[in-house]
């Protein structure tokens, strides 16, 4: 290996020569966001869990609010345009890193970022990871490359970016083919564009869209949803939260509820209803809801987040769902079941790194076990809701045709045109609901798509 445009004809970096570099402000937060990279790239771990403000990787956990919110900046920004960054990087390089240099791999992934999409000056980035490799003995030896190969970088980043983001779609080959498989060319196309993107917040109201819209400097979605492109706070922060007027929910998570119609008095069943938007929406509706779930810990969220809505589940079912057995069937149930989570990656770029065709077809067939215990908790002429967060037809449209093919007394209720407003552009043939982050051009790129789901609408017979 060697840099590229030559030797070095400096120090690699004024600052890592000083004494007390190793604590040179801003390198625990660089060297926390390479280390939590490994895990998701190295150990396919969460990104979630990582960060997590109470339990997260200690490294994450020992930085100030400030940090942190760096470091998840640094994470999000290297995972959504890891091929992007992977190709300008081997540009610089005579051949690629070997294939045990993880970790200095993983430090120039994250000066890069910062270089490249971050707000961060170029000088400040290099210095801070020739230092953070000085620091490091797996490493120590490639500083002089780090210097040179992220120099050279910030000379001809203005002339180079451009065209290598237009060569690559920032998704490991996997993803991009099964997206390939499954959607229209220019339809898979516009969401790995989507999936470069922050995505907006969305927030489904107790009432008057238009106020809260206003109120939280919004707009309004054709399906009511109010979406806000960057937040001005945090959540905790905004108007109307104490009050409990409204609940994060992106627009098509807020979808599924509603294919049940008419709910009003109904006994309703939320499987796997944490962290509890749903439960919230059939509440509101006039259902008597039973939310069920298997994580004691998200349960107690959805309490928290009912207590502070001012809403009251009739029951909440701390239970594995295949355990579930109800006194007496339900006038409706709704299971928005486990899944690969990959129409999420807009607000997870973990996603394609931690997954894998494997997990898909895993899930998938947890789906169909859980599809079919919940058809048994449904009084006949009910209705049953099956949805979930992913983009990949295995878990969905394949899914439902295998599912009504085996499965006798059960028919689809397909969804009609009208019913939900905003909608109808979301609706199959078969009249099931496909959202994708392609959907809703609001003419703003921060404010239009939405996560991709599925939703399926069937009746016992």
């Amino acid at each position: 290996m060697r840099r590229a445009g030559g030797p070095a004809r400096r120090s690699p970096s004024s600052q890592s020569n000083r004494p007390g570099a190793a604590s040179a402000p801003g390198l625990a937060a660089r060297k926390a966001a390479a280390r939590l990279l490994a895990a998701v790239i190295d150990a396919r771990t969460p990104l979630d869990g990582l960060t997590d403000n109470e339990h997260g990787h200690p490294q994450y956990s020992a930085l100030d609010a400030r940090d942190r919110a760096l470091v998840r900046a640094i994470l999000a920004t290297a995972l959504r345009h890891r091929m992007t960054i992977s190709a300008l990087l081997a540009r610089r390089l005579e051949r690629p890193l070997p294939a045990n240099a993880t970790v200095l791999a993983h430090i120039l992934h994250v000066a890069a970022a910062q270089m490249l999409f971050l707000d961060v000056p170029d000088s400040a980035a290099v210095d801070l990871a020739v230092t953070h490799a000085k620091s490091d003995p797996r490493t120590a030896r490639f500083a002089g490359l780090v210097n040179g190969v992220l120099r050279s970088l910030a000379r001809s980043k203005a002339s180079e970016l451009g065209p290598v983001l237009a060569a690559t779609d920032d998704a490991p080959a996997w993803f991009s083919q099964r997206l390939a498989a499954a959607y229209e060319q220019e339809t898979a196309k516009q969401i790995l564009a989507a999936h470069r993107l922050e995505a907006p917040v969305d927030f489904t109201v107790k009432g008057d869209p238009g106020l809260w819209a206003e109120r939280l400097s919004g707009i309004v979605l054709p399906t009511g949803t109010v979406r806000v492109e960057k937040l001005p706070a945090p959540v905790i922060e905004l108007p109307g939260f104490a009050e409990g007027e409204w609940w994060v929910q992106d627009a098509a998570a807020a979808l599924p509820a509603r294919l049940l119609g008419d709910v009003a008095g109904l006994r309703v069943a939320d499987l796997c209803a944490a962290p509890g938007g749903k439960t919230a929406q059939l509440i509101l509706a006039g259902a008597r809801v039973a939310a069920v779930d298997a994580s004691k810990n998200r349960m107690a969220r959805l309490q928290q987040n009912l207590d502070r809505l001012k809403l009251a589940a009739t029951d909440t079912v701390l239970s594995d769902l295949l355990d579930f057995e109800p006194k007496e069937p339900f006038d409706a149930v709704l299971l928005d079941a486990p899944c690969s989570s990959t129409g999420t990656v807009r607000r997870h770029p973990d996603v394609p790194w931690t997954k894998s065709p494997a997990d898909i077809e895993k899930l998938a067939a947890l789906q169909r076990r859980l599809l079919d215990h919940a058809v048994k908790q449904v009084r006949p002429g009910g209705r049953i809701v099956f949805s979930n967060c992913s983009l990949d037809p295995l878990e969905g449209e394949d899914l439902c045709r295998d599912f009504l093919a085996a499965t006798p007394g059960v028919v689809a209720d397909p969804v009609r045109p009208g019913e939900i407003p905003g909608a109808d552009g979301f609706l199959t043939q078969q009249g099931t609901l496909r959202t994708t982050p392609a959907g809703f051009d609001m003419g703003v790129p921060g404010l239009s798509g939405l996560d991709g789901f599925f939703a399926a609408r069937f009746r016992k017979l």
